[in-house]
């Protein structure tokens, strides 16, 4: 046994009243298999969430999220309060990880929350207070 499955052991042992390499292997084998059954893109869920996980991005998004409706940066730059470069960099890092879209009109920007922003944003509303 490696000291890496000791507390395993332990565990099996505790829970059935004995344990063998082989209860040791096919518990591992049941962990691996739900460690397998991650999304092959878990680098994209992982970025949306770290994305997410800053105050101005998070701010921008859920202003995008209750106005409903695609908005200027014009329109953002005074609500949100920090610079705008600041403002473009959060903008610039939401678009890359696909929690928002955006548009030129001329010399306008606009941007939208998009579909999985919205639902990432429901799911923390959804479990906010819920242990």
């Amino acid at each position: 046994m490696s000291s890496q499955t000791d507390r395993l052991e332990r565990l099996i042992t505790e829970e059935s009243g004995g344990c063998c390499e082989a209860d040791i292997e096919d518990r591992l084998d049941s962990l691996r298999s739900y460690q397998s059954a991650a999304p092959a893109d878990a680098d994209t869920d992982l970025s949306a969430l770290k994305t997410l996980g800053n105050d101005t991005r998070y701010a921008i998004v859920r202003l995008l999220t209750a106005a409903d409706r695609e908005l200027c940066v014009c329109e953002i730059n005074p609500v949100v309060d920090v610079s705008d470069s600041a403002i473009s960099h959060a903008l610039s890092d939401l678009y890359d990880a696909g929690l928002v879209t955006r548009r030129k009109d001329g010399t306008w920007r606009y941007y939208e929350a998009t579909d999985r922003a919205e639902a990432l944003l429901a799911a923390l509303d959804e479990t906010r207070g819920d242990r």
